[in-house]
């Protein structure tokens, strides 16, 4: 483990799963810690069948997720749902440059294979979703099927942030990269500002939900972590960038909940060169950026449907 990571026993001696009861998790959820290189990954896991990985977006976790596990469990697939690296219980170092692509990449790929799977489905919301456009086109092998929920490609990403309405929804990312000054301002009025992140999510998030949040943006570090995700963003060179996006050969479906008020409606379609196997844009007209929250029944219908083929297999 790195020295700038979180240790086994101050990970250990943090809350278990679940902290208080919810019943739209399985009874089974099973808690676990996987090794990656010099990070530990912590995850939950649930069900038998086809390897699902969940990857959550900013500001979340793995229960971000909650609404997805059962459903997707009881219909046959296996599902573990990490905390990304900076998150919750997972290893949080404090370097900007480990939030890179790389390192970020060799996290899934790495918890994929210490699951004791060559490939896995692989469904990424937001900060999740980046990664998992990025693992599909940097780990093809270890991609069966992928889904995106609200998270632009790299490329769509980079040609909205061209205009000026695209820049006015990103402000955020740009407040972020400057040292210091986020951490503060995140933390101020019991964490107001990771809060109000999740207005938009309908229901409204209960109080019992919104403790569980700040439980996890409370680990020690995970405030730097999650903010360094855009440090790491704002700093790449973006023709660097943009010269490394490969086509993706998985097939891909994209859900966008199409009331997203941090991205745009017009992001939601990748270039044909980019993701040539794309099974389709599915636009969910009264979700917000939390479609997956908003409308779990139609979500996981979705899913389910788009890896019944792997399940099948």
């Amino acid at each position: 483990m790195s020295s700038s990571s979180t240790t086994r026993d101050d990970q250990r001696s943090a809350s278990k799963v679940p902290s208080q009861p919810d019943n739209r998790l399985p009874a089974d959820l099973r808690e676990g810690y996987a090794d990656i290189g010099d990070q530990r990954l912590h995850y939950v896991e649930a069900g038998r069948g086809p390897l699902v990985v969940l990857l959550h977006g900013f500001p979340e976790f793995w229960y971000g997720w909650r609404r997805q596990i059962e459903p997707l469990a009881s219909a046959g697939f296996r599902v573990v749902a990490p905390d990304l690296r900076g998150y919750n219980l997972s290893s949080r170092p404090a370097d900007v440059a480990a939030y890179e692509a790389g390192p970020l990449v060799a996290d899934i790929s790495g918890l994929i294979h210490e699951r004791g799977a060559d490939s896995a489905l692989l469904v990424g919301h937001d900060w999740g979703g980046t990664v998992a456009w990025d693992t599909a086109m940097a780990q093809p092998d270890a991609v069966d099927r992928l889904v995106i929920l609200n998270a632009a490609h790299p490329r769509k990403l980079s040609q909205g942030l061209h205009h000026p309405e695209q820049l006015r929804r990103s402000w955020y990312f740009f407040f972020f990269a400057t040292p210091d000054l986020p951490e503060s301002v995140v933390q101020a009025n019991h964490w107001h500002f990771f809060r109000h992140f999740l207005r938009d999510a309908k229901p409204a998030l209960t109080p019992a939900e919104t403790e569980r949040y700040i439980q996890a943006w409370s680990q020690p570090g995970a405030a730097t972590g999650m903010i360094n995700y855009y440090r790491s963003s704002v700093r790449q060179n973006q023709k660097q960038a943009l010269a490394a996006l490969r086509p993706i050969e998985a097939p891909t479906l994209v859900i966008w909940g199409q009331r997203d008020r941090y991205l745009g409606q017009d992001l939601a379609e990748p270039e044909s060169d980019d993701v040539p196997n794309l099974a389709g844009v599915e636009r969910l007209p009264d979700a917000s950026h939390w479609a997956h929250h908003d409308e779990p029944e139609r979500v996981n219908q979705l899913l389910a449907d788009f890896f019944g083929d792997a399940q099948k297999g």
